[in-house]
């Protein structure tokens, strides 16, 4: 755990973490640890990993998400930088030519950072379909269930059951396989 200079103001933001390629548990729980070790970032509690078939993409490889909350001096595009370098070191491959979602080794999602909200062509705060998702929502309200998303004036808890009773989408919790605790890595 690194000390932060009190000079920054630390913020509070949530990462959704998924994988639907290789050793999902393994990569999901391998970016964790890297994060926890970025320059400017605390992570603070990471949720147990669900289960889900693929949402609103063709594919046959199931999901592994979890959610993690961290402590930052970053702001939300640098962060938002730094998931991207994660990605990409553990084999994140974008085809452009490619329409809709694609499988994918990794993809780390900055979902809320503090209360902000943002829209800008990178960034969109809290993340836009944050609260459609049962993926995200279940885990999230595992960690905070009264996180209050700042547009909808929802907690996490009331989204899960509002996502929950639409029935197209199915997330079953699991436990990790490996420690999630960083303090064993």
């Amino acid at each position: 755990m690194r000390s932060h200079s009190n000079s920054k103001q630390l913020s509070l933001a949530a990462i959704g973490l998924g994988s639907n390629l290789g050793d999902r548990e393994a990569t999901l729980l391998a970016a964790w640890h890297e994060l926890s070790r970025q320059q400017g970032i605390q992570a603070l509690q990471l949720s147990s990993p669900y289960l889900s078939e693929p949402f609103e993409m063709d594919s046959t490889q199931a999901f592994v998400n979890a959610v993690g909350l961290v402590e930052t001096v970053l702001n939300p595009l640098p962060l938002l930088h730094t998931l991207q370098t994660l990605e990409v070191r553990h084999g994140r491959r974008r085809d452009p030519g490619k329409k809709g979602y694609q499988d994918r080794s990794l993809d780390l999602d900055l979902l809320f950072w503090n209360d902000l909200c943002l829209e800008s062509e990178e960034l969109t705060l809290p993340h836009p379909r944050l609260h459609e998702r049962l993926f995200v929502l279940a885990p999230l309200a595992d960690l905070l269930p009264h996180w209050q998303h700042p547009l909808l004036f929802k907690s996490a808890s009331t989204l899960l059951t509002q996502v929950n009773t639409q029935g197209t989408q199915r997330a079953q919790r699991n436990t990790w396989n490996r420690s999630p605790d960083l303090s064993a890595s």
